[in-house]
């Protein structure tokens, strides 16, 4: 004994320190989370009322490696490209975590040939970022992506994806928001009348891109000091980086002496007036703002872009949500399929993606706040018995029940206390007991209670699973 216990001891002082403690940190690593069964409950009614508007749109799912290429991803992303992650070589195979769902998606059209599809596809991604997890922002998360590839008439498709926004937005109930809209083409004329030298339209955009975030006399000193340009530039960008607006303003900017003599601004306002056209028939204008500013960073866009922004709630519960901004973006990207395509083959694109993780940590704030009590189970019935001895026909029934497709439990007991299978109930929000007695078994009847309202009533046995769903079907 002596010999094992030494041994023992010589073990424990091996795995380290203090009263054998392990030494290292239970924790997630840094920009991820663990979600228990109530924030699993919230996401997956997010989840279900999104995937519903998609499907209500005609959309078909897909799915793509959590992992790419790492030549795939290079050079889609412009200045965000230091986020992805790469992967060790394996194999011979250089590969990265995927950043986004939407080159992976013109990937998988461009290997396949496919010229026309409307998908959507949610998934995780990632980002090497340093995260503001209050805000809903992490390092591995999810993304709601709604996708239309194909060769249309202007515009259609384009206001699909903002009245799937705006269904979205309102199914949730987020509060108010406001989609802004621009087009890349009216931001790159837009530079080109204000003198930015092309070599500059990108790194100039990501500056407009902090509009949202930061006021106009930071942007233009980054724009200035760190980027290079020059100052009268600069203040003709302001100029129209701060107009807002409809389609009066469309109108306007059509008749603008400067913008109206380039090329690339005029096809980006004659389509935007289309849209606006479009959005109207739609019954959604009073939502959709015509913003200068926007400019969305990533490299891919063409054409449309557009960004939903919550508005701040003005309500004393949630007064920390200010911050929380964009929820939903998107826009036309006609290149990055070409990108890929040994030929340069093009698929015109225009996409939605949706804010899951903002959208998530609002709602469960929200129920924080609210104290609501959340279901993380779906089950309809309890099976309890009353006696003692009564296990094998509690599972007899419980069989039954499961057979006929009705979601049910017991307690993992020969002999259970009634008062502590009606207590369960109550803890997990159960609303029925399916309650089996001596009495009952002869009479041929199970006694069906029902928690809210401690109402007992007499079912026969041939008749409980139509009961049960009876009373438990959703209104």
């Amino acid at each position: 004994i002596a010999k094992e216990v030494a041994k023992l001891l010589e073990m424990k002082a091996q795995l380290g320190g203090d009263e054998g403690k392990p030494k290292f940190v239970l924790k997630t690593p840094k920009g991820t989370r663990d979600y228990g069964p109530k924030q699993m409950a919230i996401r997956e009614r997010v989840f279900s009322a999104i995937i519903s508007c998609f499907k209500r749109h005609g959309a078909e799912v897909i799915d793509t490696p959590v992992f790419e290429l790492k030549e795939t991803l290079t050079g889609k992303y412009g200045e965000d490209s230091k986020l992805i992650y790469d992967l060790k070589d394996q194999g011979g195979e250089l590969l990265s975590l995927r950043y986004d769902l939407t080159v992976p998606f013109a990937r998988y059209l461009a290997m396949n040939k496919i010229t026309n599809i409307k998908r959507y596809h949610i998934a995780k991604v990632y980002r090497r970022d340093n995260p503001a997890m209050t805000r809903g922002r992490y390092r591995e998360f999810y993304q709601c992506d709604f996708d239309i590839a194909g060769q249309f008439d202007p515009m259609i498709p384009d206001a699909e994806c903002l009245k799937i926004v705006h269904e979205i937005l309102s199914d949730l109930q987020l509060g108010d928001f406001v989609i802004k809209v621009n087009d890349r083409r009216i931001l790159d004329g837009m530079f080109a009348v204000c003198g930015v030298p092309d070599s500059k339209f990108r790194t100039i955009c990501s500056s407009v891109d902090k509009l949202d975030k930061v006021p106009w006399e930071e942007v233009r000193s980054e724009m200035v000091g760190e980027k290079g340009l020059s100052p009268e530039a600069a203040d003709r960008i302001g100029e129209y980086v701060q107009l807002h607006g409809g389609l009066d303003l469309i109108e306007r900017l059509l008749q603008d002496p400067k913008l109206s003599q380039n090329k690339l601004a005029k096809e980006g306002l004659g389509d935007m007036k289309l849209l606006f056209e479009y959005l109207t028939l739609f019954g959604i204008t009073g939502k959709i703002s015509f913003d200068l500013s926007l400019a969305r960073g990533l490299d891919y866009y063409t054409g449309v872009i557009f960004e939903a922004v919550l508005l701040q709630q003005e309500n004393e519960h949630v007064e920390e949500l200010v911050g929380v901004g964009s929820v939903a973006g998107g826009g036309r990207y006609d290149g990055l399929v070409g990108m890929f395509d040994p030929k340069g083959r093009k698929v015109p694109c225009v996409g939605v993606s949706i804010g899951i993780e903002r959208i998530f940590s609002i709602l469960e704030q929200r129920l924080e706040a609210s104290e609501e009590k959340i279901r993380t189970t779906e089950t309809q019935v309890l099976v309890a018995s009353a006696q003692k001895k009564l296990l094998e026909e509690r599972l007899k029934l419980i069989s039954e029940l499961w057979d006929a497709g009705i979601k049910a439990e017991m307690l993992y007991k020969k002999n259970p206390k009634l008062l502590n299978q009606l207590q369960y109930c109550e803890d997990s929000g159960i609303p029925l007991v399916a309650i089996v007695g001596e009495q009952e078994l002869k009479d041929g009847v199970v006694k069906l209670r029902i928690v809210a309202t401690r109402e007992e009533v007499n079912i026969r046995r041939e008749s409980l699973v139509e009961e049960i769903r009876t009373r438990t079907s959703q209104p």
